[in-house]
């Protein structure tokens, strides 16, 4: 996992923080109750030792020639099977507290063995516990007493070392089988408690992927605000989300407004100055000719700055969506009777439906309008549109078959005011027009060398996917 996705990532972080959790409390409890179990077994185990050795303890007696001998043979009979784990013996004990060889008694399973177990000062009636190693290399548990007897027939005290003795193996595997059990068990609760995990975040975050969803139409164009059934700790972001979206929608229209203002305040007064000057009582001709011709510089002008300042506001609101095929044909329909007197043959051909265009129809109209203009005004006799996307962009072209562009001239016919022909009438804003509408959108407008002879126009665009 890289840092990156971290801190970025609000499912990792949660998923990483339960696993985390889950992992120390799983290990944390498996240690615990291991040991728990461990230490019950031990105590059971010694306990039970004590016992045989008290058993011992309360059996041993010394007979008539001070021989030390069992009264009744213990009760457990694993101390008769040979080998079978459990074993006692009794021992004379020397002064240091060592056992004074061989030894005294010892129990049936331990066949020809006879233990042996380090010196240890043992005060009478203190229990000590080894390990010592044992018959057939098996490690033993053993628990000792010293027990002093009195013999009365040299009227002299015997002090006799007594053993219990157990092997090892017989507390420590089910231990083993526990831990395994137990380690199983909390593999099986920790997967159990990770998929709970993976669950909830996954339906914790469902909401999360509602709203992504809900804001890519939005994007896309299929709906003006956010829609859908949110939770009650979502339903406030979607509130404002809303709220931003018609404050947007509604400066959108205020900027429209303005400008529709802006346009009838100054080509109205334009207008008045257009007819004085082309009045008949003008007794300056070069100074009318002067005046109109700044009007119409005057005009374009504000025809230019309103167009980029309406496309500048649409393409920041979310949602808009045109569909291209209506825009297209109605175009073709109106440059057919502009046109009528050159009879172009204006074509649409057919392309995947429906493609659309992220942003407003009268912006699409505005390029594609000033682009199928400019191939008729130029064009011999053919005209074709060409459409297609790669799911993110929407690209169209326009074919003429006139007399094409030399390259140097096709960047300089796109800039403000630059025309290719003045006897061609226009006002050169049309292709200039088209480039600052394109790029607002973060597209382009690219002229080429047609296939029909003349110049091929690739307008660029953002496509609804």
């Amino acid at each position: 996992m890289t840092p990156s996705a971290w801190r970025h990532s609000l499912r990792i972080r949660l998923l990483a923080g339960t696993l985390f959790w889950v992992a120390g409390t799983i290990l944390v409890a498996g240690w615990g109750l291991g040991n728990l179990f461990r230490q019950h077994v031990e105590a059971q185990f010694h306990a039970e030792l004590r016992t045989h050795l008290d058993q011992l303890t309360a059996q041993i007696t010394l007979d008539a020639q001070g021989r030390a001998q069992l009264a009744l043979p213990l009760s457990d009979p694993r101390f008769g099977r040979p080998y079978s784990g459990y074993y006692w013996q009794v021992d004379a004990m020397g002064p240091t507290g060592a056992s004074i060889a061989p030894a005294l008694l010892r129990s049936r399973s331990l066949w020809d063995v006879a233990l042996a177990v380090p010196e240890d000062a043992l005060a009478e009636g203190d229990i000590h516990v080894h390990q010592i190693d044992g018959p057939q290399g098996k490690r033993l548990s053993v628990v000792e007493r010293s027990v002093r007897i009195d013999d009365a027939a040299d009227n002299k005290p015997h002090t006799l070392r007594l053993l219990a003795a157990a092997d090892a193996d017989l507390m420590a595997e089910p231990v083993s089988r526990f831990n395994g059990a137990l380690w199983l068990a909390l593999g099986v609760l920790g997967a159990g408690l990770v998929l709970a995990a993976v669950v909830q975040v996954s339906v914790g975050l469902s909401p999360l992927r509602a709203l992504r969803t809900a804001l890519a139409r939005v994007r896309g164009g299929e709906t003006p605000r956010l829609a859908g059934d949110f939770p009650v700790e979502v339903a406030p972001l979607v509130d404002e989300f809303n709220t931003v979206l018609a404050h947007n929608a509604a400066v959108v229209e205020r900027a429209r407004t303005h400008a529709g203002n802006l346009a009838h305040a100054l080509k109205t007064p334009l207008t008045v100055l257009a007819n004085a000057a082309q009045a008949k009582e003008t007794q300056d001709p070069e100074l009318a000719r002067l005046v109109l011709e700044q009007i119409g510089v005057a005009r374009r002008q504000v025809d230019y700055h309103l167009a980029r300042a309406q496309a500048a506001a649409t393409t920041r609101v979310p949602g808009a969506r045109t569909v291209l095929l209506p825009v297209a044909e109605g175009l073709v329909r109106v440059m057919q009777r502009i046109h009528a007197q050159r009879e172009i043959a204006i074509t649409v051909q057919p392309w995947p439906a429906p493609l659309a265009f992220r942003g407003e129809a009268q912006d699409l109209q505005e390029m594609l309008g000033n682009l199928l203009d400019n191939a008729c005004k130029w064009a011999a006799h053919r005209v074709e549109i060409h459409a297609h996307t790669d799911g993110t962009t929407l690209t169209l072209t326009l074919d003429d078959d006139g007399p094409g562009l030399a390259a140097p001239q096709r960047e300089a016919v796109l800039r403000r005011g630059v025309r290719a022909d003045e006897q061609v009438p226009g006002s050169g804003l049309g292709l200039a027009i088209v480039d600052d509408l394109a790029r607002l959108y973060g597209g382009r407008v690219e002229l080429l060398d047609s296939p029909l002879g003349g110049v091929r126009a690739a307008l660029t665009l953002p496509a609804v996917a």
